[in-house]
């Protein structure tokens, strides 16, 4: 309530966001506390200089602001299922896969934010050609690194909630892996749209300038919350490759 108040979620995003709190507080007060830490620490990013990001990127991404149910959902839904499923049947390996599957939304969320504040000229992770800030699969040292903080950040918080060490594990392979398989997919398979009148790529239905885009490239239903909770199942599946790598 208190993240709706201040608009870091929309109404639809609040509601998504206290089941999913819910349920995966049911499940154990150290899901709840991955789930807290990955929220706060995005939402903390998200309004950092918030206004220059706004400034750099506000002619590409298709959402901004307020976070609604979709993106709760891309970024959250996996690691709650997983949450529910280790409700019913307690297993180190729901352990494995939900640290991976929150590890790699927190290092997503963290090298996008960090990243499109980065002085250096975004390069596509496929090509290597220069990139507008904001460009899906476009990537800069700055935000990387933080990619890789993101992921250690919640291997940490897994490591105090007392957790195995595969679970630990697969919060740095899995955050790590899922935040390069989404920029790779941002690169290659997102959809990508084009404003006539701008003569500029974006990923909005509708422009700034008001004009109608066209479908540029990519696949029509990859838009940027699909390839977000792809990123998280590749997290949750390296996470599961990590568990079985420990037996």
């Amino acid at each position: 309530m208190v993240a709706r108040k201040r608009r870091s979620l929309s109404a639809s995003g609040a509601v998504a966001a206290i089941v999913a709190g819910a349920i995966c507080t049911a499940a154990g007060w150290a899901w709840g506390a991955l789930l807290i830490a990955f929220f706060l620490s995005s939402t903390l990013l998200s309004h950092y200089e918030s206004d220059r990001k706004q400034i750099r990127i506000a002619e590409i991404v298709a959402k901004g602001g307020e976070r609604d149910a979709w993106q709760v959902l891309a970024n959250g839904g996996l690691f709650t299922a997983v949450a529910a499923a280790s409700f019913f049947s307690p297993s180190a390996l729901w352990l494995c896969a939900g640290a991976g599957a929150m590890a790699a939304a927190a290092a997503d969320t963290w090298a996008t934010e960090i990243g499109v504040l980065s002085s250096a000229t975004p390069r596509s992770i496929l090509t290597g050609a220069p990139v507008a800030a904001g460009s899906s699969g476009g990537v800069t040292s700055a935000g990387t690194l933080a990619g890789i903080g993101g992921a250690i950040f919640i291997a940490f918080i897994t490591f105090l909630a007392g957790w195995t060490t595969s679970a630990v594990v697969s919060a740095i392979a899995g955050g790590f892996g899922g935040c390069v398989i989404d920029s790779l997919l941002g690169a290659s398979l997102q959809l990508r749209r084009w404003c006539d009148r701008c003569n500029t790529g974006t990923e909005r239905t509708v422009h700034s300038c008001g004009t109608t885009t066209r479908m540029a490239g990519g696949l029509p239903w990859l838009n940027n919350d699909a390839v977000n909770a792809a990123s998280s199942a590749s997290g949750a599946l390296i996470g599961v490759v990590c568990f079985l790598s420990s037996r």
